[in-house]
């Protein structure tokens, strides 16, 4: 019970609660836990319970889009949050198990380690990493020099030392903290050097309820919406419509991107749509019309939502005659690419999802201007979801150390500094 408690606490560490000063309470009560394991199972069984409390508070947002259709799917919605929280619990019992007790700081390093396997293994699910617990705080600004993944271990690992009964270690690990605190309070001293080609994004938000979205008596409307919301007597550099914004395909209306574009006083446009192609495979895109509504380029999103976008051994299942349980999916796209045409300074565009991968904010090769995330957050709800998903944005600008504009369906819509502060929600 301990263990869950525990594990729950420093779940108040995230988004939208914060409280990062539950760590300097619940890591030290876990790690005095382990130390007393009197076996490996038991161990094991630790780090589960630990996980469990943690990743069934982090996400119990996972709900959610079970009950936008509650009647057919509103049953599954609290197996959906224990098996995810079980599940992923696994990777803290693995590194519970193989740590011996007594030995904190082999803890910290399989830990840590196990975190970095959680964010790739069956495609990633880096949701919730320990680091995150520190947005609110100077602290986060290391993860410009070091990553998330780094941050995370030296959050363990100031931990560790200052549970030791020895002054030493303890000066040790209150050192780890001052200094993080203090390289974090010093970079943001510094002021974000204005652009002399400085250009106004609008970003829009139209808070689209998911189980009305795709409802054709009501696509015409939320079109409309769209539309007003992004004219103004001023007229912006570009505008940016969330993921899925539309509810045609862009290359089969041209009249409708011409409409879009007169609705933005002649902007540049980046928005979400669909795309199929002559296979008949669906893409989720990321499309940038010039002044007249003119496709200039495209993005299909690489990095799809397992059972929710695609679902996992698809064609397994329909040999085995479960084609009933894949239905329709989404198809992969290439990968991260910087587009850079048009009037708008290039960006690295990320779809919904993508933007919780440290990895696909970075690409090889030009180095974009600033990123642009669109994404729906209608999924996840109301309450701690789309909070959760916006603190990880803020963290892919701190590490790029590059702005970023997010428009969401629902949830916050935010433009954010190279240091992850929001300059306006």
């Amino acid at each position: 019970m301990l263990a869950i408690v525990a594990g729950t606490a420093m779940g108040l560490a995230q988004a939208p609660w914060s409280l990062t000063i539950v760590l300097f309470v619940a890591l030290p009560v876990i790690f005095w836990l382990h130390n007393g394991a009197i076996s490996k199972r038991r161990a094991a069984l630790l780090g589960w319970l630990v996980g469990l409390g943690y990743f069934g508070l982090t996400l119990a947002w996972i709900v959610d889009p079970f009950l936008v259709d509650i009647g057919r799917y509103g049953w599954m919605a609290p197996f959906a949050l224990f098996f995810m929280a079980a599940g992923l619990a696994l990777f803290w019992a693995a590194a519970f198990w193989l740590a011996p007790r007594r030995r904190v700081f082999v803890l910290v390093v399989l830990w840590t380690l196990f975190e970095v396997l959680r964010s790739f293994v069956f495609t990633g699910f880096p949701w919730g990493l320990i680091a995150y617990a520190w947005v609110e705080t100077p602290i986060i600004q290391i993860a410009s020099v070091i990553g998330v993944h780094g941050l995370g271990f030296l959050t363990l690992a100031g931990m560790a030392l200052l549970t030791r009964s020895r002054i030493v270690p303890f000066i040790g690990g209150v050192a780890v903290f001052a200094l993080l605190f203090g390289f974090g309070s010093y970079r943001l001293s510094e002021p974000v050097l204005p652009r002399d080609d400085g250009f106004v994004v609008r970003i829009v938000q139209p808070n689209v309820e998911q189980r009305l979205k795709w409802l054709p008596e009501f696509q015409q409307t939320f079109f409309q919406r769209l539309i007003s919301l992004s004219a103004n007597d001023e007229t912006p550099d570009v505008v940016i419509w969330p993921e899925a914004a539309i509810p045609f395909f862009p290359r089969e209306r041209p009249d409708l991107l011409q409409e879009i574009s007169v609705g933005a006083n002649g902007a540049e446009v980046i928005l979400g749509a669909r795309r199929r192609d002559d296979a008949g495979h669906w893409y989720n895109q990321l499309v940038h019309l010039d002044h007249d509504g003119v496709l200039l380029e495209n993005y299909d999103k690489h990095h799809l939502v397992p059972f929710g976008e695609y679902v996992p051994l698809a064609d397994l299942l329909s040999s085995a005659g479960l084609s009933g349980l894949v239905g329709s999916s989404f198809t992969q796209g290439k990968g991260p690419k910087v587009l850079a045409q048009g009037d708008t300074p290039p960006f690295l565009p990320l779809i919904c999802y993508e933007a919780i991968f440290p990895q696909h904010a970075s690409v090889v090769g030009v180095r974009p201007d600033w990123i642009v995330q669109i994404t729906n957050d209608a999924w996840f709800g109301q309450f701690s979801g789309p909070y959760q998903h916006l603190a990880q944005s803020r963290v892919r600008a701190i590490e790029q150390g590059l702005p970023l504009a997010r428009s969401a369906n629902t949830g916050v819509s935010a433009m954010i500094d190279p240091y992850g502060r929001i300059v306006e929600s």
